[in-house]
Parts: C-alpha cells; sequence; structure tokens
C-alpha cells in the first residue's frame, strides 16, 4: 500500500481490509479444526508430518481453502455486499 490508502491507484477500504481478515482467520482456524477432527478418520499417507511438504499439508491446506470459500459465500449473503 502506498500513501493515500491507494494501491496502484485503486482506493483500498479499511472496512474491506478488516472483513477479509477475519474472514481468513476463521476460514483458517476453522479448516484446521476440521482436519483436526477428521485427522484420526484420514489414511496415514494423508497425515500431515511436522517440518515436512507432504500430502497431509496439501490436504490441509485444500480444507483451509474450502472453508474459506463457504466464509465468503456467507459473509456476502449476510451482508449483501
Amino acid at each position: 500500500m502506498v500513501a493515500g490508502g491507494h494501491r496502484g491507484g485503486i482506493p483500498v477500504s479499511k472496512e474491506g481490509v478488516s472483513r477479509n481478515f477475519v474472514e481468513s482467520l476463521v476460514a483458517v482456524l476453522g479448516g484446521n479444526l476440521a482436519y483436526f477432527l477428521l485427522l484420526p478418520r484420514l489414511p496415514e499417507s494423508a497425515r500431515h508430518a511436522p517440518q515436512s511438504l507432504d500430502l497431509g499439508l496439501m490436504v490441509d491446506f485444500a480444507i483451509c481453502i474450502v472453508a474459506l470459500g463457504c466464509v465468503r459465500a456467507l459473509s456476502r449473503r449476510i451482508f449483501k455486499a
């Protein structure tokens, strides 16, 4: 962001940035909660091992992306934005 609250000539509202942050935070927390609740039912190969890039990390990421889509759809429906 540059001086004047513009990025690339497009105005950026603080409300929009705040909403995006909250939506992303809720999606990541909810997605990780869902992943950890599903963890006992996942095959061993789909479980994330700490400090590694593996299938489990991709499964966790995919769940968070789906959660973000759900949160944004719900947010738009609630706030009619």
